[in-house]
C-alpha cells in the first residue's frame, strides 16, 4: 500500500515531477499529461457516480474501473513496485473484464439510428464527458508511445481504448437503455 503522510514535498516547486522510478520531468511532460489526464478521467466518473442512483451494477462497474486507472496511471509513470514488487502494469485480463462489461451493458440498448449527443440524464452526460476526456488521454499515450524510446504498454493502450467504448455503452445505458439518448439530426438548423 501508498503511505502518504506528508502532502506536500516542496520537490515540484521547480516544475518538475517523479515518476514512479524516481526520475524528475517537467510537469508538462508527455507521459506526465497522460496519466494526469487519466486522473481527469477518473474525477470525471466520481461525478457520475454520484447519479448512478439505484444502478448498482453500473456504480460497481464505474467503482472497479476507477481502482484500475489507478493501475494504467501507475504503469504509464513506469512505477517501479507493485504486488510482489515488479512493476505496476495494467494486464490483459483487465482489458478482457473490460470487454465483457462493453458486451453485458450493450446486450439490453436500443439499437443506434444516428449519432448520439452528450446529454440526456446527468448520469449519462457526465460519462459522455468522461469519454472525451478518456479519448485524449488516449491520444496522449499514443503519441507518447509514437515518440518515447519508453513506450506504453500495450495492454495500457488496449485499456484505454475499450474504457472510452464502454462509457459511451454506459452513457447509452444510462439514458434508459438508449430510449432517451440525445439523437443528432443532421442539418437540422440550416
Amino acid at each position: 500500500m501508498v503511505v502518504l503522510n506528508r502532502i506536500y514535498t516542496r520537490t515540484g516547486d521547480d516544475g518538475t515531477t517523479a515518476l514512479g522510478s524516481g526520475e524528475r520531468r517537467k510537469k508538462y511532460d508527455l507521459r506526465v499529461s497522460a496519466y494526469g489526464t487519466l486522473d481527469e478521467v477518473n474525477a470525471v466518473l466520481g461525478l457520475a457516480r454520484l447519479y448512478t442512483g439505484t444502478d448498482r451494477a453500473l456504480d460497481a462497474v464505474l467503482a472497479r474501473i476507477q481502482n484500475d486507472l489507478f493501475d494504467v496511471e501507475a504503469d504509464l509513470c513506469l512505477a517501479a513496485k507493485g504486488p510482489g514488487g515488479a512493476r505496476m502494469t495494467i494486464t490483459d485480463a483487465q482489458v478482457q473484464w473490460l470487454e465483457q462489461q462493453i458486451d453485458q451493458f450493450n446486450a439490453d440498448l436500443a439499437p443506434l439510428r444516428s449519432f448520439i449527443l452528450p446529454g440526456g440524464s446527468s448520469t449519462a452526460a457526465h460519462l459522455h464527458l468522461a469519454r472525451t476526456v478518456c479519448r485524449r488521454a488516449e491520444r496522449l499515450m499514443v503519441e507518447l508511445n509514437d515518440q518515447s524510446s519508453e513506450g506504453v504498454t500495450p495492454a495500457a493502450l488496449k485499456y484505454v481504448n475499450r474504457l472510452s467504448d464502454f462509457l459511451f455503452v454506459a452513457g447509452r445505458h444510462a439514458n434508459d437503455k438508449g430510449a432517451s439518448d440525445v439523437l443528432w439530426q443532421p442539418g437540422q438548423n440550416r
